[in-house]
């Protein structure tokens, strides 16, 4: 696997859950890219200015191994809106590749039916248009397969560790966590 992530950003996107992922993958040695689906340019929520590596118009999803979706209410609302995202996300969850999504996020995956006969987290309040039986209550990361779920911005850097974890496993993870003195 040549464990290339595409981390989906747009203006509003909360920046812990976007920044702490993309920083804990690229410490694992994974090709992690900032992809905006508006321009080169993206303020994210608390008016933080990212310069993306690639546009949705500029690059090719299938090409990637994994697609991360961070939260923050206007991300989500910019990031659902965008056709090319949301018919990759089912691509991707019907082929069985990686599909990670924290906080606001999974209601994406809700709203796109993708989360049926699955268990995931999203922040507390997001999961009412969650199938019967997938909500997981807490502060947590979730793991089901290949679809990654977090909770919020509290638990960004255990998401990104979930996330490298999946690519890399286990011994390579933990020696980033232990690396960044990340409590386990």
């Amino acid at each position: 696997m040549s464990n290339k992530v595409a981390m989906l950003i747009a203006d509003g996107t909360e920046p812990i859950e976007a920044l702490a992922p993309i920083d804990i993958l690229r410490r694992g040695g994974v090709d992690a890219q900032i992809i905006s689906v508006m321009g080169p340019k993206v303020v994210l929520a608390h008016n933080i200015i990212v310069e993306a590596e690639g546009t949705i118009n500029d690059i090719d999803l299938s090409d990637y191994d994994m697609l991360v979706v961070p939260g923050g209410s206007v991300g989500v609302e910019n990031l659902g809106a965008c056709e090319p995202v949301r018919r990759a996300l089912a691509q991707f969850m019907q082929d069985g590749r990686f599909v990670a999504s924290i906080c606001a996020g999974p209601m994406i995956l809700a709203d796109l039916g993708l989360l049926a006969g699955r268990t995931a987290t999203c922040y507390p309040g997001c999961e009412g248009g969650f199938p019967q039986g997938a909500y997981v209550e807490g502060p947590t990361v979730v793991v089901d397969d290949n679809l990654i779920t977090a909770s919020g911005p509290g638990v960004a850097l255990d998401f990104g560790v979930a996330l490298l974890r999946a690519l890399k496993g286990d011994a390579l993870s933990d020696g980033v966590a232990g690396d960044m003195l990340m409590r386990r």
